[in-house]
């Protein structure tokens, strides 16, 4: 049975994170691991969007963004209702 896109979406995120944790553990701030993180992240976004020989124009550069904005928006809803679910108990 083959995993989903949801299912592999959040095991790569595990991974993600959990390789985080292993610098920050091996003494590297987190705000420095958070940089790496992110502009590794925008390296592969622009090779997805533009390949190995492009860069991304404005109109790329947008749509780049608002696809960090809705991930980040999706995460801190997520949380929140963590959060939530965790206080009322």
């Amino acid at each position: 049975m083959s995993k989903s896109d949801a299912e592999l979406h959040q095991a790569c995120t595990a991974r993600f994170i959990e390789l985080a944790n292993t610098m920050a553990k091996e003494g590297i701030a987190s705000p420095v691991v958070s940089a790496g993180l992110m502009s590794a992240s925008g390296v592969y976004a622009t090779y997805i969007v533009a390949g190995n020989e492009g860069g991304l124009n404005p109109t790329g550069v947008d749509k780049v963004t608002a696809a960090y904005r809705q991930q980040l928006e999706q995460v801190q809803k997520v949380k929140k209702e963590q959060y939530e679910k965790r206080s009322g108990e």
